[in-house]
């Protein structure tokens, strides 16, 4: 057994003992353990915090694509109300141009029926006159003295009587 003593490996087994025993009794297994519990713990939390930011994320753009896709519904039904507006307005506005464009027509019309009136009153009117001075020159030249203006005074009634 003394050559055991001498063999280099027996004193490296000792003292891994020792130095082992020493640390067991400053309570190094105790620290160790504890630091490592620690960090088990840290790690967990942080694990924990990342799920819960995951977690908010997820609700966050969900959010943000219900918010997104209102908009586009608004926007859509937005759209679409303009484009009926704008099909309204502009059968409103070609109703409103044939009224006008028919009440222009009558209104012309209406002004040329006048004009024609007022030209077939003006040629009865200049015949009636042209007439009425024939009749008077006629009858001038052919009757004397008071039958004369007799008949000429009836004849002129009558002719603007029959042409007006």
């Amino acid at each position: 057994m003394l050559h055991l003593l001498n063999d280099p490996e027996t004193w490296v087994a000792i003292a891994f003992v020792i130095f082992v025993g020493g640390l067991g009794y400053l309570g190094v297994h105790r620290m160790i353990t504890k630091s490592l519990d620690d960090r088990a713990e840290r790690i967990k939390a942080e694990l924990d915090e990342a799920r819960r930011l995951k977690d908010e994320a997820k609700a966050v753009l969900e959010q943000y694509q219900r918010k997104r896709q209102q908009a586009e519904t608004e926007a859509q039904s937005i759209v679409a109300a303009a484009k009926a507006e704008a099909d309204r307005l502009a059968v409103e506005a070609k109703a409103k141009a044939e009224d006008f464009v028919a009440r222009r027509t009558k209104m012309a019309e209406t002004k040329i029926a006048q004009a024609e009136q007022q030209a077939v009153a003006d040629v009865r009117s200049a015949a009636a006159e042209a007439a009425v001075a024939a009749a008077e020159k006629i009858l001038a030249d052919q009757a004397k003295g008071r039958l004369a203006a007799d008949l000429v005074a009836k004849g002129i009634e009558d002719v603007r009587k029959k042409l007006n």
